[in-house]
């Protein structure tokens, strides 16, 4: 079996993690590349004391042993796979799951062809080598169309204004400056190079797959585990859970959202599970009559169990007083406008006064200032993700239900997916017990939590006095104008 790992995404992670626990799988090939000055074995290294494999390896201490990490690289020729290498997979592998992606909303457009077109070119070329496949998983996203206000399970070549072999034959032939200045001519509609290049990979496949065994994965905005192998777990501050990680730790206070729009949100595990019995599937109907394209899955919340991003909000807002942070700044709230000039008019009064104020504090104790630096790049998230947090998609997932309903009883508990049966609020009962844990570094323990609530008590108060203060000023301001008046 061939992972390539999911760049900036906790699925890769959870998905080794289920294969290993729940299938007799004897090898998981994962491509990694150098990072931060550690090459592959060392970051292989650390999947010892990563929680997500904690309880697996007290089960079974070797169990790690069935992973071989292989050196490769996205935006290198061939993949940067050495040789050897390439042989072995071609020899041993019989399921790919590839997923590898840059998922920053607006990356260079020539890194963002690199890694999320032409990989998933080189990756199917690969798996076309391949003497034993069979089952080829492509990761896309649900937004991946997002042009489009009703994203069915099928391909939209249309929404393309130049064919895909075009735009590769011109990232390999202009130079990476010329290539991002034509952007917004590539782009068009799309809103950003990260939907864009996922779906010119889309038709790329449609184009080229040929008789693969093939099948594409859409899954929605991916959040924190639910289950699975333990709830709240998430490695990454990305999309709407750093926006709720921000508003717990009490810096983000101000957000672009449209409460009534549906949010695309779907649990990394229940991902993970979908794509297991993806590969299954597509391998059991690998031998009957050729599917003229490969299949689409779309894989969003289920229209009997749909969820707004008010509702994420106030669910995980409801919350705060029984998982709070150790490490909070304020008093969590979160306000939210679809309004442009009113979220950065606003900004001023909510981020950037408290954060000169507490960067000027941080100078005079010699530390170096940093919240400014900080908002800066959580504003300009907030206006990449705009978009997306303003928009109700409809989403067809008859493809999504009909592989459910294939599985046995006992498979469907082993393998959770059902959208239409998940319990939100549970869900976020679970998850941000999680989240304090695994994303915030807190201890699980009540002392943790109690010392928590007395911090968020304190400065409920503060957040009250200075309310009081703040309204009699402008109290004192206003009739001290309106004063005269009267006396006339």
């Amino acid at each position: 079996m061939l992972l390539a790992r999911l760049a900036s995404s906790p699925a890769s992670a959870v998905l080794i993690e289920k294969l290993l626990r729940t299938t007799k799988v004897k090898r998981i090939y994962v491509l990694l590349r150098t990072k931060n000055g550690q090459d592959v074995q060392d970051r292989f290294a650390t999947w010892e004391t990563d929680p997500v494999f904690l309880l697996l390896l007290q089960s079974d201490p070797d169990v790690l042993k069935r992973v071989a990490p292989l050196a490769g690289d996205c935006q290198a020729p061939d993949l940067g796979l050495s040789p050897s290498d390439r042989q072995l997979l071609l020899d041993e592998v019989q399921v790919v799951f590839h997923g590898a992606a840059t998922v920053r909303f607006m990356e260079p457009l020539h890194i963002a062809l690199a890694i999320n077109t032409r990989a998933a070119l080189l990756m199917m070329e690969l798996a076309k080598e391949m003497q034993h496949l069979v089952a080829f998983v492509h990761v896309s996203t649900a937004f991946s169309n997002c042009v489009e206000k009703h994203i069915e399970e099928r391909y939209y070549p249309e929404n393309l204004n130049r064919p895909v072999r075009k735009v590769l034959q011109l990232y390999e032939t202009l130079d990476d400056e010329l290539v991002d200045n034509m952007t917004p001519v590539l782009l068009g509609k799309f809103p950003n190079t990260y939907t864009y290049t996922k779906a010119l990979a889309e038709q790329l496949l449609q184009n080229e797959a040929g008789d693969l065994p093939f099948c594409i994965f859409r899954p929605g905005a991916i959040i924190a585990t639910y289950k699975e192998p333990m709830s709240g777990w998430i490695d990454n501050l990305y999309g709407p859970i750093a926006v709720l990680y921000g508003a717990a730790r009490g810096f983000i206070r101000i957000t672009l959202l449209n409460v009534h729009a549906q949010a695309g949100i779907v649990p990394v595990d229940y991902c993970v599970n979908t794509m297991i019995v993806l590969a299954w599937d597509t391998a059991r109907n690998a031998l009957k009559a050729h599917h003229p394209d490969p299949p689409i899955y779309n894989f969003t919340p289920s229209e009997r169990r749909p969820i707004t991003w008010g509702g994420f909000r106030d669910k995980a807002g409801k919350l705060k007083n029984t998982f709070p942070l150790n490490r909070m700044l304020w008093k969590p709230f979160l306000h939210c406008t679809r309004s442009m000039w009113l979220f950065k008019f606003l900004v001023y009064f909510y981020h950037l006064l408290p954060g000169y104020a507490i960067d000027m504090v941080l100078r005079l104790r010699g530390r170096k200032p940093r919240l400014i630096k900080l908002y800066d790049k959580i504003h300009k998230n907030i206006e990449v993700l705009s978009p997306f947090v303003d928009t109700s998609w409809k989403f067809d997932t008859n493809n999504t239900q009909h592989l459910w309903k294939q599985l046995s009883p006992d498979d469907q508990l082993l393998y959770e997916f059902d959208m239409s049966r998940l319990d939100w609020d549970d869900y976020f009962k679970r998850a941000l017990a999680g989240l304090r844990i695994y994303l915030g570094k807190e201890d699980p323990g009540e002392d943790s939590l109690k010392r928590g609530r007395v911090l968020l008590r304190r400065f409920t108060i503060l957040h009250s006095i200075l309310q009081f203060v703040l309204f009699s000023g402008a109290f004192a301001l206003l009739w001290s104008i309106l004063k005269p008046l009267f006396s006339l």
